[in-house]
């Protein structure tokens, strides 16, 4: 059986240094995957994440 995985556009900010990315990733059982791990700051689990489809 096939998933169907959704292309998403993510925008990550880290809230501690401000930092902003722009990333592809796929939408999976309700999650978005980008292999985003840390920001340059080494956080790496503050961030506001928001996604948009591709």
């Amino acid at each position: 059986m096939n998933v169907v995985q959704s292309r998403v556009k993510v925008r990550i900010r880290c809230n501690r240094c401000g930092e902003k990315f722009i990333l592809k990733g796929r939408m999976e059982k309700g999650k978005i995957d980008t292999g985003f791990k840390q920001c340059v700051c080494d956080n790496d689990q503050d961030f506001e994440i928001e996604a948009n489809d591709v």
